[in-house]
């Protein structure tokens, strides 16, 4: 097997690169979601603009991962699976890559067509529209868009919570269940 990061999954074993991108992305997710329901929830807004640059370059490798898993394929299981469990299994993982896609989205529409604009620590992809009445207020470029924006990441931040549970469930039950290596294949092991 190359030691080479852009090296192909094995049936045994993962490749780096899909343990790298698995965790990050992972890890980046979960403390977005975090942030984002205790920003929302304490209407702390000196939060967003790390929320969002953070969201942004977590999106860039969303990106390269959805790429990778078109390229790569999927890993192969590592045991034999009742035809339930690998519905549940599909499911769920297109549903955390398909939802991985369309919350960086969704969180663009919202913020883009609110008017508050995005970027990236201080670099602005999208500028504000202020309001020239209103110092410190911004008006919407587009109503509608910012609403269906901001409903769409809500509902997929929700969405992706349950099924990060029941992920993070299902490879507990490999572990400790089946005794299988889906999560040792996972850690490099």
């Amino acid at each position: 097997m190359s030691n080479s990061f852009l090296s192909k999954d094995q049936p045994d074993r993962l490749s780096k690169t899909s343990r790298v991108l698995h965790w990050l992305i992972a890890l980046g997710m979960v403390a977005l979601l975090c942030v984002g329901i205790i920003m929302t929830k304490n209407e702390l807004w000196n939060l967003y603009d790390l929320h969002k640059s953070i969201g942004l370059l977590l999106s860039v490798l969303i990106i390269f991962r959805v790429i990778w898993r078109a390229v790569n394929g999927w890993p192969h299981p590592a045991g034999h699976y009742r035809p339930v469990e690998k519905f549940l299994g599909k499911i769920t993982h297109w549903g955390l890559i398909i939802g991985s896609v369309l919350i960086p989205v969704f969180g663009m529409m919202h913020s883009g067509f609110s008017g508050h604009g995005f970027g990236i620590f201080g670099l602005e992809i999208v500028k504000e529209n202020p309001d020239p009445q209103r110092v410190n207020e911004v008006l919407p470029i587009w109503e509608a868009g910012y609403k269906f924006g901001q409903a769409g990441h809500q509902y997929i931040s929700y969405l992706l919570i349950c099924l990060l549970v029941l992920h993070i469930a299902g490879a507990l039950k490999h572990h400790i269940v089946d005794k299988d290596k889906t999560l040792l294949r996972m850690l490099g092991k």
